[in-house]
């Protein structure tokens, strides 16, 4: 294994600009499945309490409540499948490593358990695996893992670095940024890791991808238009169109589960906040409005 004492100045370099990209906006109880209705919550990042830590809020941005209390680091968070779960990412312990809590912050365990730094957790449509990134090969690359943290894998293979995957809702595909072209760009790969694509093939850098619920979109940020805004392109790459079009920093898209809505992080207030807008891009609602940094939506299922 690879830890970071051991990678080279490159790969440093390279795991900054990807942590800061990931988490750029975070300076990067009752849930949905309970009671039936889809999309009831968001679960994001916020340093109010001093450092970064996950809190749940409902959709309309009212009931914000803490989940984690740590004085390291909590970001991150990914929403498995059935509502039940959150996973984030959590530097406790000295290290970087993917945990899952119950939604109510409880039952807080380490999946990962690596001495290389892994974050990032996407869980599968089905909840039965976990994408993650680690840097136990020197490099960020996107693994998969079974839920309770066993069988870990590497999907992606390459010398420069891979990171954000998001899932296809059939499960049978993912998405990711990669800087194998010497910019981040998003690509598409098989589950398995097999038939890697580049999708964006663009100039600027494309990061952060977000499959859309239905399948045949995919948001993004992108750096095209001179500033971060957020594209919402065909899930093959074609027809990219600007969904924020704001002069002021979007970011870190999540789709609602009916695929009708885009949260998304925006310093158009200043500090980091959460914004919700239609897939017009049109009707756009600020959610939060504290004066710390919040950051990183996630739509429950």
């Amino acid at each position: 294994m690879i830890g970071p004492a051991r990678m080279t100045l490159r790969s440093l370099i390279a795991l900054s600009i990807l942590l800061a990209a990931c988490g750029e906006d975070s300076l990067d109880d009752a849930t949905a499945a309970e009671d039936g209705i889809p999309g009831k919550h968001i679960a994001f990042v916020s340093n109010r309490d001093g450092d970064d830590e996950i809190h749940v809020m409902d959709e309309d941005g009212g009931n914000v409540r803490q989940l984690t209390n740590h004085p390291e680091p909590d970001r991150q968070p990914a929403w498995s499948p059935d509502g039940s779960s959150i996973a984030f990412t959590s530097w406790r312990g000295g290290n970087v490593e993917v945990y899952t809590m119950d939604t109510d912050g409880g039952n807080q365990s380490n999946l990962t358990n690596d001495p290389a730094w892994d974050s990032q957790p996407a869980w599968s449509p089905d909840g039965s695996r976990i994408a993650f990134v680690s840097w136990r090969d020197g490099n960020g690359e996107v693994y998969v893992m079974d839920a309770d943290g066993t069988n870990q894998r590497n999907l992606t293979n390459h010398p420069e670095s891979d990171s954000m995957p998001t899932w296809a809702p059939d499960g049978r595909r993912i998405a990711f940024t990669t800087r194998r072209d010497r910019k981040a760009e998003v690509y598409v790969m098989d589950a398995d890791g097999g038939k890697q694509l580049n999708l964006t093939n663009h100039l600027d850098d494309d990061y952060s991808p977000a499959w859309s619920p239905t399948g045949d979109h995919i948001a993004f940020r992108t750096d095209r238009d001179g500033n971060k805004e957020i594209y919402v392109m065909d899930a093959d790459g074609g027809s990219p169109r600007n969904l924020t079009r704001h002069p002021e920093s979007d970011t870190m898209p999540s789709w609602s589960p009916d695929g009708a809505r885009v949260a998304f992080t925006s310093r158009r207030g200043g500090d980091a906040g959460i914004y919700v807008t239609d897939i017009s891009g049109t009707v756009v609602t600020k959610l939060t409005d504290h004066p710390a940094s919040d950051s990183h939506p996630t739509w429950s299922p």
